[in-house]
Parts: structure tokens; C-alpha cells; sequence
């Protein structure tokens, strides 16, 4: 039996060959607009939060917005099914690319608008709203990517909008560090807005993704209700969906609860703004893109299994990398080789997991699936970051706290090496796995 994702063995030339196609190309695009609005509320809030002296319990409860990404399973469905006037022309994903990327630039702009130091609700709100912005342009780009791509490029494909959005992510990050720094805060965030242009632009040019499909014309009550309810009782009905559902949620808790608390590590460990580009912004994006390149070649010559089975063990190992540079203090080369391990892991991996759930979608609901899973992969380490990691890291110390979010990684490997054993990795695979592009002339 051919493994999920359809990925075939292949040589050396064949693995790379994939990149340069315009599927992969476009999955590139995309994915650098979906990564800018996570920095903006992610480590570029939190620094600008502490350097403005909020307490760490607040700093770290502001990671609360991200919780928007995962409830955006309830409004995937409106994305997979509601038309947008005048924009509905281009079709059904060009138009809400176009929509929704207009909402992330004004709800970054909002929140470049905003004071932190004189109006902390204001903060909450202009972050919440970029939150479901980011969101809402997550879930079409996600259903964009997979719609577009073909089975056998889901692995390459997955590595170029991994690599997209780190440059997206890092991009933004250290623009707006070395912005605020020179011309403060604000217009930090005002020069980081026009990173939606890649996507709505990519869109464009490209047009409806060859694999679209309709489900269901919305037209009455019991439709809408069927493009609500249809995709998930899809998803369950397969053999091992608790299971897998199950791996998706514990998966990543100690990788999420370790990643949104670095920069807390490195500001109270006295690394500068600049400091932090070059090491965490500079190195860490090499090590993002040689581990992205690394997760694309083994996946087409590994298989998926196999694969996935090394990021989790890998991720879960480079957490012990922070408590390391925790222990030993201030140190570049400690900083620099933390975050290089961290993001040659999370590369890695973010390719070949991303292609996992990928494949998962099925092509009828693939924007209201890949929200359900994309959600489900994060909500339980965010929940715990932003109700307990600020006080465990009071209490505990940053070493133990790393090393606890090492355990924390372990159920996640256990539970996958399980799935690999019993059949359960193929079993869940939907059509956007095996299922080719059809012709449309």
C-alpha cells in the first residue's frame, strides 16, 4: 500500500524537482502572508509588552489571542460556502483571499495605532482582532495550498509554505524590531501590513486551485446546516478519527508552551533587540530553512510515517536546548546554538506534520477540516501559556520549566508510534491525500 500523502520513493533530483513547480511556488506565497500575522501578536507583541514593563503574568496571558486560530473551526464553514459579493466573480477561494487579506492589513493597522502603556484594554482588543483576522486568512490560504497542490507534492509543498512563512514570520519580526527601534512601535507594525500583498497577489495570478470542490450549493436552512455539520461528521466517521484527533491535540502542548515564552527567556537573560535579530530572527531562520529543506528530501524518501515519527522526537529534544542556555546564562554561541537546534526541529518537522495533516483533509471540506485539525494541534499548549506558563516559570524557574515541557512531548510520540503500528496513519487519510487534480478544460 502506498503511504498517505502519496509519496513515493524517489531520487535525489526527483525530491527537489517538486519545489520549482508552480504549485510549490504558489504554496511559497501564500505562506509568507500566513506567517506575519502570528509575529505581529506573537514574539514582536511580547517584547514590545515587556520593553514597555507589563509583568510577565500579563505578557503571557496576551498569548490568550492566539486561542482565535483555534476557533476558527467555527467559522471555517463560512469560507468553504458563502459567496462575497462583486468578489465572488474571481471564485470562491480568490475572493475570500482577497477579503480577508484587506482584514489582516486593517486589523494590523489598528493595532500599530494602539498604546500598550496607556490603554492595555485597547492592546487586548486591536490583538484579538488581528488574531481573527490571521485566523480567517489562515483558513483560506490553508484550503488554497492543499487545493492546489497534488497528492505527491504535498510533502514539498508543505516545506515551501514552511518556508514562507518563516520568512513571513521573521521577516515581519525583525523588520518591526529594527523599526521600533530607530522610529518606535508603531511604525513598526505599519511597515509589516503590506506582507498580506504576497498571498492576495499569488491568488490573482494563479486563480481558482485546480482541486476545488463544491460539497454543496448553500441555499436553504437545511443546506447550511449540512456545510456546518457535513465536514466533521466526515472526519469521524473514518476508522481511528478519536485516535487521531487524540495525537493531534498532545502532540505539540510542550513545543507551543516552550515557543511563546522565549523571548520572556531572552529579555530577562539581558539579550538586546538587535542582539535578538541576529540570533533568534537571523540564525533561526537559517536553521528554519535547512531543516524545512531536510523535512521536504526525507519526506519524499522516508515516507510520511517515518518521517513524522523523527520531527516529534526531535522537537521534543530541542526543548532541552533552552534549558541549557537558562542554566548557563547570557551567551551568543549558547543562544545561537538553542535556537538553531529549536528551529532546525521545528522546520523539519513543520514540513512533514503539515503534510500529515494535509493529507487528512477531505477535498469537499478542505478549509473547515484543515481549521478543525490546524486548531486542535495547538489549543491545549496555548491555553496552558496563557492561564500558566507565566506563573510556572516564576515558580519553577526557566530550566525546569523547559524540562518539563520536554515530558510534556512525550504522549504525542507514544500515541503516533501506536497509529504507525496499527494501521491508523492510513486509515484517516481523506481524498486530498490520494486524490489527483481533475481536468477542468
Amino acid at each position: 500500500m502506498e503511504e498517505a500523502g502519496g509519496s513515493e520513493q524517489r531520487d535525489l533530483w526527483g525530491a527537489i524537482k517538486p519545489y520549482l513547480e508552480k504549485e510549490s511556488l504558489a504554496a511559497f506565497f501564500v505562506g509568507v502572508s500566513s506567517g506575519f500575522p502570528y509575529a505581529m501578536i506573537g514574539a514582536t507583541l511580547t517584547t514590545r509588552l515587556a520593553q514597555d514593563g507589563i509583568d510577565k503574568p500579563t505578557v503571557t496571558a496576551f498569548t490568550l489571542a492566539f486561542l482565535v486560530y483555534n476557533l476558527k473551526v467555527f467559522w471555517a464553514w463560512i469560507v468553504d460556502g458563502v459567496r462575497i459579493p462583486v468578489l465572488s466573480s474571481l471564485g470562491q477561494r480568490v475572493s475570500w483571499m482577497i477579503f480577508s487579506g484587506l482584514f489582516v492589513i486593517g486589523a494590523v493597522v489598528n493595532l500599530a495605532l494602539v498604546d500598550p502603556s496607556q490603554d492595555l484594554a485597547a492592546t487586548i482588543f486591536a490583538a484579538v482582532l488581528v488574531g481573527v483576522a490571521g485566523a480567517t486568512f489562515d483558513i483560506v490560504i490553508d484550503a488554497y495550498r492543499i487545493e492546489t497542490l497534488k497528492p505527491y507534492q504535498l510533502g514539498t509543498g508543505s516545506g515551501m509554505s514552511q518556508y514562507g512563512w518563516r520568512i513571513g514570520a521573521a521577516g515581519a519580526g525583525a523588520l518591526a524590531l529594527v523599526v521600533a527601534a530607530r522610529h518606535g512601535w508603531t511604525a513598526a507594525y505599519l511597515s509589516c501590513a503590506a506582507l498580506a500583498l504576497p498571498a492576495m497577489i499569488t491568488a490573482l495570478i494563479l486563480g481558482e486551485p485546480a482541486r476545488h470542490e463544491v460539497a454543496i450549493a448553500k441555499k436553504g436552512i437545511a443546506e447550511v446546516w449540512q456545510s456546518i455539520a457535513g465536514p466533521f461528521g466526515e472526519f469521524f466517521q473514518r476508522h481511528g478519527a478519536w485516535l487521531v484527533l487524540a495525537f493531534i491535540m498532545v502532540h505539540k502542548i510542550g513545543d507551543t508552551l516552550a515557543n511563546l515564552t522565549f523571548r520572556l527567556l531572552f529579555d530577562d537573560l539581558g539579550f538586546t533587540n538587535d542582539e535578538i535579530a541576529i540570533y533568534d530572527v537571523g540564525i533561526g531562520f537559517w536553521a528554519f530553512i535547512v531543516g524545512i529543506f531536510v523535512g521536504g528530501v526525507l519526506y519524499s524518501r522516508m515516507g510520511l510515517k517515518r518521517s513524522v515519527l523523527i520531527a516529534l522526537i526531535l522537537m521534543a529534544i530541542s526543548n532541552v536546548s533552552f534549558a541549557a542556555l537558562a542554566a548557563t546564562g547570557k551567551s551568543n554561541l549558547g543562544m545561537a546554538a538553542a535556537i538553531g537546534f529549536e528551529n532546525f526541529a521545528s522546520g523539519y518537522g513543520g514540513v512533514v506534520v503539515v503534510a500529515y495533516f494535509s493529507a487528512l483533509c477531505d477535498l469537499r471540506f478542505t478549509a473547515t477540516q484543515y481549521a478543525l485539525i490546524s486548531a486542535a494541534a495547538s489549543v491545549v499548549g496555548r491555553l496552558l501559556t496563557g492561564t500558566t506558563a507565566g506563573g510556572m516559570i516564576e515558580w519553577m524557574g526557566y530550566v525546569g520549566f523547559y524540562l518539563l515541557t520536554t515530558l510534556l512531548a512525550l504522549p504525542g510520540i507514544i500515541l503516533f508510534w501506536w497509529m504507525m503500528r496499527t494501521g491508523l496513519v492510513d486509515d484517516a487519510v481523506g481524498t486530498a491525500g490520494t486524490e489527483p487534480a481533475r481536468d477542468r478544460t
